[in-house]
């Protein structure tokens, strides 16, 4: 049976972000994710934190192997789910992760006084709490393919850099005029990458 491939928003929570890649991707499985709570979504009262998000995303384990695609935050959740399911979670694909680490050391902007504007019913631990694996990185094994853009001041190319030189099988790609959602934006030219990727 071919792995599954879970897809994963980031902070916007939005389960059609990954759609126009998911569309060029007919062969695999596919399941995607929406944050509730996050961004338009409406909140759910059993989701409080980053940790109620990762038991969405493992709740949906079946016992057989899936490939983890995430964007922004959605990838600090991916590396913690590689992390503490080694066995399941085959590959990663990480699109301008913005979190799981200190990126702001990395040159990165501030997303959250944004997010709070656009959003500000969203709850407080949405923006207070930051995951962080950081101090793992080499433990994550996973053969991981990096997408960044050349212009996103959310996670400039020196967080995809950083990651590439901590994570022990890791490859980055960095797309031309590539932005926060370049997962949307260029969805022709990273889709053939995370086919070979997850291939």
């Amino acid at each position: 049976m071919s792995p599954r491939v879970f897809f994963l928003p980031g902070v916007g929570g939005d389960p059609r972000f990954w759609q126009p890649v998911g569309d060029l991707l007919p062969e695999f499985g596919q399941v995607h994710f929406g944050w509730p709570g996050l961004g338009a979504n409406p909140a759910d009262p059993g989701i409080n934190s980053y940790e109620d998000l990762v038991g969405l995303v493992v709740a949906r384990f079946d016992g057989q192997p899936v490939d983890l695609v995430a964007q922004s935050m959605g990838g600090a959740l991916a590396m913690t789910i590689a992390l503490r399911y080694p066995d399941i979670v085959r590959r990663l694909v990480l699109t301008v992760t913005a979190g799981g680490m200190d990126i702001a050391k990395l040159g990165a902007t501030d997303w959250r006084p944004e997010y709070r504007r656009e959003f500000p019913a969203v709850a407080d631990w949405v923006i207070d709490q930051r995951p962080d694996v950081s101090d793992r990185f080499a433990d994550i094994r996973q053969p991981s393919l990096l997408l960044w853009g050349d212009d996103d001041p959310i996670s400039p190319v020196a967080v995809g850099e950083y990651l590439q030189s901590q994570l022990p099988d890791a490859h980055l790609h960095v797309v031309k005029d590539g932005q926060h959602d370049l997962a949307r934006t260029h969805a022709a030219e990273i889709a053939p990458m995370i086919a070979a990727h997850l291939g």
